[in-house]
Order: C-alpha cells, then sequence, then structure tokens
C-alpha cells in the first residue's frame, strides 16, 4: 500500500512545473460556471533583470505586477494598486487557480485559467472585417428597471473584425475595454485587479444593440444602445455643488503616519488646492492620480497643492492606509492622501456638509487662493475615452493656470 502511494505521489507531482513560462498568456475567469459565462483577457510574463514579471493588458493598457512568487508548484501574483491577488497551481503550458478580490464582501472568489501561448482574447476566428459597432451611442442599463441608468459607448473598429471602447458614464469610465465582432456579434472584455467586465451585445433589426454586462461574479444586467454620435452626457460641474452659505470647505484627517493634516494648515494657506475624493479601490480614481500626480509635479512650484481624501472600504485604519500607500507607490505621488476612516458615498457626504450630495468616486474640488471653491467636478473620463479625456485635461489645466495667476 505504501508503495502505491509513493508511486502515486510521484507521478502526480510531474504534473506540475517548477518554471514559469515566458511569454504570452490567455488568462480566462468563469464568472457563471453553468451559464458558461467566461471573461478573457492576455497578460505576458517575462523576466526584469532577475525579477518575474506580469503584465496584463486591455487594449493600450499595461498594468505590471510585480509581486509575483513562483514556489515550486505554485505561482500566486498581487495586483498591483488593488487589494486582490491570484492562487495558482502551474502546469506548464497552464495555471489553474483562483482571483481573490478582497475588497468584495461577497463573490469575492472567482475561478481562473491561463493557457500559455494564447494571444487571442476571445477564441473567435476573425472572420470578415464588420464596422457597424462604430461609433457612439445613447445606452440605458439595467432598461425598464428601478436600477436603469445613462451612459454612452464609444466604440472603435477601424474596419477590423476587432473592436476596442469604453462606456462613459457621469461618475466615470468603464477604462479599457478590448475585443472583437463574431458573426456580428460585439464582445469586449477588461481585468485590471478590480473591474472585471465583460460585454456582449448584438444589433437588432432597427439598429439598436441588444446585450448583457457582467461585472465579475456578483452583477449582471441588460443594456441597450441607440446610434447617436452627438450625445453629450450633463456637464460633470453641475452635478455637486456648494450647500447654500457657503464658499469654502473645512476637514482634517490623519495621514497614513496618523499624523493629523487640516486644510486650514499653513502649507495650504494661499495656495491653490485640489481636494480629491477618492479610494484605492476605485478604478477612476486610480486613473485620476496618475494624472494629479504629473500634474502636481508640473504645477507645485507655482503654488498649487493637492489632498486626496480616501474612503475606504474597510474601517481598519493600518488595512486602508496600506493600500493607500501602495496607491501612492505605483504613481509616484508627491500629495497627501489621508484616511479618512469613512466609507461610501453617504459618509462623504456626510463628512463634508457644506456639500451637496456626493454621488461619485472621484469627486474633485478645485480651490482659488484665497480659499473659495471655484468649481466641483464628479467623476473622471479616464485615457481609455481619448477624445473626453484629452478635453478634460485641457478645461483643468486651464483653469488651474488661470487659479494660480
Amino acid at each position: 500500500m505504501k508503495k502505491i502511494v509513493m508511486l502515486f505521489i510521484l507521478v502526480t507531482s510531474g504534473l506540475f512545473s517548477q518554471t514559469l513560462k515566458k511569454g504570452i498568456w490567455q488568462g480566462v475567469l468563469t464568472l457563471h460556471e453553468k451559464e458558461e459565462i467566461r471573461l478573457p483577457f492576455n497578460f505576458e510574463t517575462k523576466l526584469i533583470g532577475k525579477k518575474t514579471v506580469l503584465v496584463i493588458w486591455n487594449d493600450t493598457e499595461r498594468i505590471k505586477a510585480d509581486e509575483v512568487i513562483v514556489k515550486k508548484d505554485s505561482v500566486n501574483f498581487k495586483m498591483p494598486v488593488f487589494d486582490s491577488e491570484f492562487k495558482t497551481k502551474n502546469y506548464g503550458d497552464s495555471l489553474v487557480g483562483v482571483w481573490i478580490n478582497h475588497a468584495r464582501k461577497d463573490n469575492k472568489v472567482i475561478p481562473f485559467k491561463a493557457y500559455f501561448g494564447k494571444s487571442n482574447r476571445f477564441d473567435f476566428p476573425p472572420g470578415k472585417p464588420y464596422s457597424a459597432y462604430e461609433g457612439r451611442w445613447d445606452v440605458t442599463f439595467s432598461p425598464g428597471t428601478n436600477d436603469s441608468s445613462k451612459a454612452i459607448g464609444v466604440f472603435k473598429q477601424g474596419g477590423s473584425v476587432y473592436a476596442d471602447g469604453t462606456f462613459l458614464t457621469e461618475t466615470g469610465d468603464y477604462r479599457y475595454l478590448q475585443g472583437m465582432q463574431h458573426n456580428g456579434k460585439l464582445y469586449l472584455s477588461c481585468f485590471d485587479g478590480s473591474h472585471a467586465f465583460l460585454f456582449t451585445g448584438k444589433q437588432n433589426e432597427k439598429g439598436m444593440i441588444e446585450g448583457d454586462f457582467y461585472s465579475g461574479a456578483h452583477w449582471q444586467e441588460k443594456w441597450i444602445a441607440v446610434r447617436n454620435d452627438s450625445i453629450q452626457l450633463r456637464n460633470a460641474n453641475d452635478i455637486t455643488k456648494l450647500n447654500p452659505g457657503f464658499e469654502s470647505v473645512s476637514f482634517a484627517f490623519k495621514n497614513s503616519d496618523k499624523k493629523t493634516v487640516s486644510i486650514n494648515d499653513e502649507r495650504y494657506k494661499n495656495k491653490v488646492v485640489i481636494v480629491q475624493l477618492m479610494g484605492s479601490w476605485c478604478p477612476n480614481c486610480m486613473d485620476e492620480t496618475n494624472y494629479l500626480s504629473g500634474i502636481y509635479k508640473k504645477y507645485k512650484s507655482k503654488g498649487l497643492e493637492i489632498i486626496g481624501l480616501a474612503y475606504e472600504r474597510t474601517n481598519d485604519f493600518d488595512k486602508a492606509a496600506a493600500n493607500v500607500n501602495r496607491l501612492k507607490k505605483r504613481f509616484d505621488v508627491g500629495y497627501e492622501i489621508l484616511i479618512t476612516g469613512l466609507t461610501g458615498k453617504e459618509k462623504a457626504s456626510e463628512s463634508l456638509p457644506m456639500l451637496s450630495k456626493i454621488s461619485a468616486f472621484p469627486t474633485t474640488l478645485f480651490i482659488d487662493r484665497n480659499g473659495k471653491v471655484q468649481r466641483i467636478h464628479t467623476g473622471f473620463s479616464g485615457p481609455a475615452t481619448g477624445e473626453d479625456y484629452e478635453k478634460f485635461k485641457a478645461e483643468t489645466e486651464k483653469l488651474i493656470e488661470e487659479l494660480l495667476k
């Protein structure tokens, strides 16, 4: 009997690999096993110096995960910004395991497989070039329900069967979506360590898109879209306002070193100040933090200061501080990000009673040298939105330069 057990151990151990192959992989998250709903994305494994890194692809975006542990038959790696990780077994040409999103309380563990040498995102043949989805679309999520909401779909194909794009909403965009058309149906996906998005859609006889949207294993809804190349969202500067009787804001919270910092401190007097309401768990906040980090370097010497207020998904100060510090390290953030100890938009509104209801993270305040709020911007249209992002940057930097004069 002992000989049989030892033989079994030797045979099964041979199935595992103790090295991680370098090259292109197709990763697949199984969102719903019974419905066979699978979200694909691509990544590359490579050596940088002597260090194994993993680079996730979403359209033009590249996300480098450098906390990779290859040990015996296991490959585990953490995402660089968000509180999520992969735990897998290495079979040489495949990895089998789970993705764990620690920011979620439910449905946070999703089965994962990866296949070496597969550079395609979706397992469909290219087929005939097809550009019926190119353009701008008036989108309704959960149509005809109490959860109904509006968005703008922006899709690009350029005469190709392959597609990319995003959805713009008043609270932010859906970041980099990448995929293709197959048999007239559109498939788009995104994975960034927080978002795990899968969209499918097909035009009906009237030219309207009808489809399904999956966010991880916890959310599924219908969406419809009508082509409208001139559609625009409500002005993001008109959503959150100062309450009557207020011209300025006041707050004090601890930074990650547990030092209390206030906007009324000497450091911020007679300065132009940007206040960023955000969370390290929020992908749109990540994009905005990346942008603001560069803005701070550009304008700090001219009198600009920035303060981030982090509304984390945990009441544990040390864990919240660790998450915020990961974000700061990733984007070389030179400004203070304070730990509010509060969670959610309702608590954010309560912590800043001089503002009307806060409806999105991020929400960004632009304050002049006299301490008066000059603009409140809701949401963030990031680099995946193309022209909308360029427009936002131009308007923001024009405002900053005017306030600095």
